[in-house]
């Protein structure tokens, strides 16, 4: 026998198994770690599969039960721990005798990334100008990026934050190609955001087929953009691309739906951690040599 269906809720797998048992298909339900599975013989699996699409195709979508729908992960309140790493940063780097010479060295500078120093597009996520820059982000990270663990995992959630905040400062060092230099988590908030965004919109169009409110996440997301990312003396720009790099990361993450077992979640914590330290260490060392 070959799985048709895994990770599913016991709703979802009742239902199917009532799909299958009125077209007349044999099938097997089993239980593992990451839910319920429905496996049939494989001279089956095409009928099988037919069956199932054809009563989702047939019933509205608000009347259909997510087929294949991922497991809640555990967060671990990875937002929280992050903001406090944060608050832990900027405590440190506010006791140095020259904090602008901080920003100068580990800041998203605009040349020097395009330079070669892409250490900066990360080392800039964990620099604020004051305590209320930094107490904005730490709220937006333990909202925003607990929501994101929530879906992905821990440690799955924390490395696709981090891709996204880094990935915003580089395209925003794309785009400007000069002394531009931007320093802030906030990048890395509004990619969770855009994740959140991706990640719904893709759920909604293809497994619920709500094409029309598919579109209602990225307006949320660009709405948000809009009330939080804007104002004075604030990088729209980075907030921008760090936005779009995270809708793209949610979109693949949605479209791979596959939930990441708890070793998997420390294997991502550890890259995540890699990185960032890697990030300073490369910074350090560039500023010292």
């Amino acid at each position: 026998m070959i799985e048709l269906y895994d990770n599913m809720s016991a709703d979802s797998a009742d239902l199917c198994g009532l799909i299958l048992k009125a077209s007349g298909i044999p099938f097997r339900v089993r239980k593992d770690s990451n839910g319920w599975g429905i496996w049939v013989a494989a001279r089956d699996f095409s009928r099988a599969r037919c069956a199932v699409d054809s009563y989702f195709r047939e019933n509205r979508p608000s009347d259909v039960i997510d087929q294949n729908p991922l497991p809640e992960q555990d967060h671990g309140y990875a937002g929280i721990w992050t903001a406090a790493f944060m608050a832990a940063v900027y405590a440190g780097v506010s006791r140095t005798a020259d904090i602008h010479a901080v920003w100068n060295d580990f800041g998203a500078s605009a040349w020097k990334i395009m330079d070669g120093e892409f250490y900066r597009t990360v080392t800039a996520l964990m620099l604020h100008a004051d305590a209320v820059h930094l107490l904005g982000n730490m709220a937006g990270l333990a909202v925003f990026a607990t929501a994101v663990c929530h879906v992905a995992g821990w440690g799955a959630g924390m490395l696709m934050i981090l891709a996204a905040g880094a990935g915003g400062n580089m395209v925003n060092a794309v785009m400007y190609e000069s002394g531009h230099v931007s320093i802030g988590a906030s990048t890395a908030v509004f990619g969770a955001i855009g994740i959140l965004s991706g990640y719904q919109f893709l759920r909604r169009r293809v497994v619920f087929r709500k094409k029309a409110g598919a579109w209602l996440p990225l307006a949320c997301g660009l709405a948000l953009l809009g009330f939080l990312g804007a104002g004075e003396h604030v990088d729209l720009a980075a907030h921008l691309f760090g936005f779009l790099v995270g809708i793209f990361i949610g979109i693949g993450y949605a479209g791979v739906h596959k939930t990441i077992s708890t070793r998997g979640q420390r294997l991502c914590m550890a890259v995540c951690s890699a990185v960032v330290a890697g990030a300073w260490a490369v910074g350090t060392w560039k500023q010292l040599f």
